[in-house]
């Protein structure tokens, strides 16, 4: 039986998106919180013994350690046959959107939360600036899921567990009502959250979290 290891600090999204893949495919794991206030992942020692890269998450299998979240849920969707695509042409979406989805959603919510909300006076210039990114990009979702049930067709995939992270976390840290502003959006998180055996992200991640600004 596989063995899991998941270092990560209850904020990163990131984090969640493996959590949520290993639990959605029945997989159990080992939380191994990580002092991300404090910087430990800029230590000498924490990047020579965890990841060379300075970044949660770090997913431990079978003791091998594995890094960049993109990769490891395509490993883990061709080992548990789950969540992959259901054929040539839906992997090609599933890779197109995934690598949209770390370069766009993902990387522009990751920055905005966390400035909005876990750092202490944010530059509100910058703030403005990501947010009209970030609603681009939900507009881009929401056209794509009001098409169709899930990011690229019928059934979820490890793009739909990428994307939705970031936006799974309470309002009040990301600073969208999505119910409102984008609906579409709204209703395809609400089918994710449908998925048998779906954790919100605060459930998955315990531990002590960092402080908040806003």
């Amino acid at each position: 039986m596989d063995r899991y290891r998941l270092h990560y600090f209850p904020e990163s999204g990131n984090s969640y998106k493996l959590a949520l893949m290993l639990t959605l495919c029945g997989q159990t794991f080992e939380p191994v919180w990580t002092d991300f206030a404090s910087r430990m992942t800029w230590t000498a020692e924490w990047r020579r013994t965890v990841n060379p890269m300075g970044e949660i998450p770090v997913l431990e299998e079978n003791g091998a350690k594995l890094t960049q979240t993109g990769p490891i849920l395509l490993r883990l969707a061709e080992r548990f046959g789950r969540f992959g695509g259901s054929d040539d042409a839906e992997r090609s979406e599933v890779l197109r959107w995934l690598f949209w989805d770390n370069q766009k959603l993902s990387g522009y919510m990751a920055t905005y939360r966390f400035m909005r909300t876990f750092a202490p006076n944010p530059d509100p210039a910058v703030l403005t600036f990501l947010r009209r990114r970030i609603d681009d990009f939900l507009s881009i979702v929401g056209q794509g899921v009001a098409e169709r049930p899930f990011i690229t067709g019928d059934g979820a995939t490890v793009a739909d567990l990428s994307m939705c992270a970031y936006l799974s976390f309470p309002d009040d840290e990301t600073g969208y009502d999505l119910r409102t502003d984008h609906p579409a959006v709204h209703a395809w998180l609400v089918r994710i959250s449908g998925l048998p055996g779906w954790k919100a992200p605060y459930d998955l991640l315990p531990g002590q979290r960092l402080p908040r600004f806003a």
